[in-house]
């Protein structure tokens, strides 16, 4: 399926999220930099993903402000992929997709990958909106109001 042109007059903040990085690759290639992963061999050994795809990708989250460039850290001629602010600000975009994956796309006890905070070794609690006073938002009690231009 063929990648629309960014719409970047496009109202709709969630059309223009997916415009970023809505798709397969660009989210995948996210969430392995946030386990650590920097460089293009590494990105293709865990993808699977064709070179120029990986590459097309890569180029347009740089150009997106998600990841940046920067010399390898071992001295190396290569150059590695760093999350900038904007790409870590994706961080709970990605938790609450691997949270919905857990909860609807495996059976009760298949195994899979657990999210998992590092100073108590305990999965994550399930993220959902909240309110300001801190009770969960359902959908049916939010509506999307546009703004005046």
């Amino acid at each position: 399926m063929p990648r629309r042109n960014p719409t970047h007059d496009e109202p709709c903040p969630v059309a223009r999220a997916v415009d970023s990085v809505g798709d397969r690759w660009s989210l995948l290639i996210v969430r392995d930099a946030f386990d650590g992963m920097r460089r293009f061999s590494d990105f293709q050994r865990s993808l699977g993903v064709a070179r120029n795809i990986l590459s097309d990708r890569l180029r347009k989250l740089v150009e997106a402000g998600i990841l940046a460039t920067q010399p390898a850290s071992d001295g190396s001629a290569y150059q590695e992929y760093v999350l900038t602010a904007r790409g870590e600000s994706l961080f709970p975009v990605v938790v609450a997709l691997r949270q919905w994956g857990e909860q609807h796309l495996f059976q009760r006890g298949e195994p899979h990958s657990v999210l998992v905070d590092k100073r108590t070794g305990k999965p994550l609690p399930y993220m959902a909106p909240r309110s300001k006073e801190g009770s969960a938002v359902a959908p049916q009690a939010t509506e999307v109001r546009k703004l005046p231009q």
